[in-house]
């Protein structure tokens, strides 16, 4: 038989493989895999048949390919297995063939090693040993891979093997945040995924049981049960591995917006209308396809590693200690005295979870036990819920002062949670496409109530020390956990989530063992979890009314303490991106001046001047300036001024622009802002209509962030703006290098007044391709009849605001402040306007239609 030539042989290979991509739909997991295993089996064979190697050379296929499981996409792992005393010339045949391995198309990771080598490296790399457990021979003497991998097994300590993935895998759970329910997950190494699968598979082989989920199954390790979910949970995420190794055609293991659409059409999904409107899209149903097959995971592979351990590590010398007639403890594992107790005693399913926080002595929950809890879930029903002793025992886990959270991730994990609040079951699993939430709505919950609980931990109260004090002096802390845990439950219904939250808690919590008062904030809470983010976010929390404005809607500080807590907590919980120091501030101003307005309510806007004023006097004498250092500049200002800036601020204008009050020329001053991110930058020049304009061009072009804005003309048409900045990538930066760049080269632009530029043209994100934001846009007057509000709501990119600015100053619109809130992708910005376009019905229609028409994603 003719050797066929290297090209004819890569041939073969792509062709075959595309060949092999046409007749297995991705739904024939296991065919395909074998199918793509078996192929590349017949190509290395020939391959290494040119080269004819000598017998006690080995061909070895290691890892996910030795273990027949081999995707599209996946490196093909090789070892190459020398005899001790390799032969003259063999190791320059070795590279001849690896060269001619990529030139056939094969993606290879390869070793070559003696066993001796191999020994060495599995002491010395758990992740050697683990490919090495799951070895094929592809060529060579089969006696002598025989005898190599009987060598590696008993090399291979059980104990310490296990203890070591264990680690591995809290190691690779911490770089998911330990969520399983992230809205692009990473199918193969996120909780939930087929790494999971594959770590039960190492340590039973490791323990010579086999490895597949029959023979676990037959060595009582499994229920048949358990047996058909784990096998339907691995197919399910092997079809979509192999299906995204395909759409990617590259190693693509996250399921990414990008092909959340093309794969829910693939495997048969379609959008759910109802009355017309879309009420799930196909892509959501996709996903919950994905979390259902993922929690079946994370719900079975830990009694597997359980059961598992249970073989290795003795548990001679444990006696049970007796709790009570349902419950004892073994060591530090909490069990139930007897495999029935679910069945003859439901409400034990609570206090399973109560007696979890209580005792401290309890580090786990028996692996039987857990099984037991998993098959007793659905006896949660109507009369268990009704029943007064669940109620109370519910309650009271919420009233414990340790381990709320991972006892509220354990009954969610195992289905307790969705089955006693039925509609918190509706939202387990279910995406938000809001282009700043990263996880599901169930896992941001639960990221909420982790935040709260970590405001109590007294190692982190340098974190956050506001909260901290305010938890800590907080009468029962479980109403704020029972509010965290409803503040998102009336997502995915249609309507405004809120209302319908608070809806579903009042009907929950009028049933539950709590006082009135305690019900009436839970519910309160619920319906105004957003407001306070709203008013930090998008009004002047340095204007008197807008603090009059909320605490009349707040009206006691327990409510005040409990929003701001609540508020905080769901910010931090929504995405790493979202939470900045510059909106810790603006919250923590907007708590302090409202608890200052509650604890004396005959504060007037005359007395905040008053008060402002005398501060800012008093931070100048500290400079040394002479008592009436403030005068010449304070005269060209009114009391609007006063009212939108604070003490500190109106100080520092007062410093910096001290002898130049009527300075022809830009003047730039710049310092690091307060909240330690970012830059505070403040500008004064003779007015012009396109400043704004220019200011957010310079901004932009630098590659800077503006927060917050605060425009002000004084008496002597002079622009006095502030801007909050930030810079990205600035963290090793030295910030006076970055505060003399922006006060040289701002005030040298404003100088030059040179045409403006031509807004920069960005390529969209990711995300906003695939979930646009349908641009919104609203002008209408304020509340005080002075001045209009403009409401900007768009897919944030660079340019935005200069964009919005050029138009304004086309229409000769001031703008007084400028509220700029970016939410991931999504930017919602509020103007503060005046001009006389605004009178006009009609200029003020053209305006909000050109305006729509230039924040068109691009």
């Amino acid at each position: 038989m003719s050797m066929r030539t290297v090209a004819a042989l890569r041939e073969d290979y792509v062709s075959s493989k595309q060949a092999l991509r046409a007749a297995h739909s991705p739904a024939q997991a296991a065919e395909l895999l074998q199918a793509l295993t078996a192929l590349t089996d017949r190509i290395l064979g020939e391959l290494w048949q040119r080269h004819e190697f000598s017998d006690d050379v080995l061909l070895v296929a290691v890892g996910g390919y030795g273990r027949g499981e081999l995707f599209p996409h996946s490196d093909i792992d090789l070892l190459i297995l020398l005899p001790e005393q390799p032969a003259p010339g063999l190791l320059e045949k070795l590279e001849v063939l690896v060269g001619e391995l990529w030139d056939t198309g094969l993606e290879v990771g390869h070793s070559v090693r003696t066993m001796a080598d191999c020994l060495t490296e599995a002491e010395k790399d758990i992740t050697v040993q683990t490919a090495l457990l799951e070895s094929r021979l592809l060529c060579g003497d089969a006696a002598r891979f025989v005898a190599f991998r009987d060598t590696v097994h008993r090399h291979i300590d059980a104990k310490e093997f296990f203890d070591a993935k264990l680690l591995e895998q809290q190691a690779r759970y911490g770089k998911f945040q330990n969520a399983t329910y992230k809205l692009e997950p990473n199918i193969k190494e996120a909780p939930g995924g087929l790494r999971d699968l594959h770590l039960v598979g190492w340590i039973a082989a490791a323990l010579g049981l086999g490895r597949d989920w029959h023979a676990l199954a037959c060595l009582g390790l499994l229920t048949t049960e358990e047996n058909q979910k784990l096998q339907r949970a691995e197919h399910v995420l092997r079809s979509y591995r192999i299906a995204l190794h395909w759409q990617a055609r590259r190693r693509e293991d996250r399921i990414l917006f990008d092909y959340q659409h093309l794969l829910a059409s693939q495997f048969g999904f379609a959008d759910t209308v109802t009355h017309g409107k879309i009420t799930l899209r196909a892509s959501e149903a996709l996903m919950a396809d994905y979390y259902l097959a993922a929690r079946v995971v994370s719900q079975l592979t830990p009694l597997l590693l359980h059961a598992l351990r249970s073989r290795i590590f003795s548990q001679i010398g444990q006696a049970p200690v007796c709790l009570n007639e349902r419950f004892q403890l073994r060591g530090n594992t909490l069990e139930i005295t007897a495999p029935d107790v679910f069945q003859r005693q439901p409400s034990a399913i609570l206090e399973l979870f109560l007696l979890y926080e209580r005792e401290r002595e309890v580090a786990d929950i028996a692996p039987e036990t857990l099984r037991a809890l998993w098959h007793a879930r659905l006896s949660i029903d109507d009369a268990f819920r009704a029943d007064a002793v669940n109620r109370q025992l519910f309650i009271d886990i919420f009233r414990e002062p340790r381990g709320l959270t991972r006892v509220l991730r354990r009954m969610n994990q195992y289905g307790v949670l969705g089955r006693y609040i039925p509609e918190f079951g509706h939202i387990v699993g279910r995406m938000q496409h809001d282009l700043f939430h990263v996880y599901t709505v169930d896992e941001h919950t639960l990221m909420v109530l982790r935040n709260l609980r970590r405001f109590a931990v007294p190692a982190f109260t340098h974190e956050y020390p506001l909260c901290s004090r305010l938890l800590e002096e907080c009468e029962h802390p479980e109403v704020l956990y029972l509010a965290a845990l409803f503040h998102d439950i009336g997502k995915g219904r249609g309507g405004d989530h809120s209302q319908l939250g608070r809806d579903i808690a009042a009907r929950w919590v009028a049933d539950q063992p709590l006082r009135d008062a305690d019900r009436e904030l839970i519910v309160w809470l619920v319906e105004h979890h957003l407001t306070m983010s709203s008013v930090a976010q998008k009004q002047d929390v340095y204007d008197p009314e807008t603090i009059q404005e909320f605490a009349a809607l707040v009206q006691t500080p327990r409510r005040l303490n409990a929003l701001y807590l609540l508020t905080v907590a769901d910010i931090r919980g929504t995405s790493p991106k979202v939470w900045n120091a510059w909106k810790a501030k603006l919250l923590e101003d907007l708590y302090k001046a409202t608890q200052k307005l509650l604890a004396s309510r005959n504060i007037t806007a005359h007395s905040w001047v008053e008060e402002r004023q005398d501060e800012a006097l008093r931070l100048l004498q500290l400079y040394g300036l002479r008592r009436d250092a403030h005068e010449a500049f304070w005269k060209e200002l009114d009391t609007v001024y006063f009212l939108r800036h604070d003490a500190r601020e109106i100080a520092w204008h007062t410093r910096q622009l001290f002898g130049r009050v009527n300075a022809p020329e830009p003047v730039v001053r710049a310092r690091l802002s307060e909240s330690g991110e970012g830059l505070q930058v403040l500008v004064y020049t003779p007015d012009q209509v396109d400043l704004f304009a220019r200011i957010c061009s310079f901004f932009e072009k630098a590659g800077y962030s503006i927060f917050d804005a605060h425009i002000h003309t004084t008496r002597n048409d002079h622009a006095l703006d502030s801007f909050y900045v930030f810079i990205p990538d600035s963290r090793n930066t030295n910030y006076r290098d970055l505060i003399n760049y922006v006060e040289f080269e701002l005030a040298a632009s404003l100088a030059r007044a040179a045409p403006l530029p031509t807004p920069q043209k960005t390529r969209v994100s990711r995300q906003q391709k695939h979930f646009p934001v349908q641009p919104h846009v609203l002008i209408r007057p304020d509340e005080r009849g002075k001045y209009h509000v403009l409401a900007v709501t768009a897919g944030d990119r660079t340019g935005l605001l200069s964009t919005i600015a050029r138009i304004l100053a086309n229409y000769r619109i001031d703008i007084q402040s400028a509220k700029i809130m970016t939410l991931g992708e999504r930017a919602e910005d509020n103007f503060l306007i005046s001009g006389k376009a605004l009178g006009d019905e009609r200029t003020v229609q053209q305006l909000e239609t050109e305006l729509l028409q230039a924040l068109q994603p691009q």
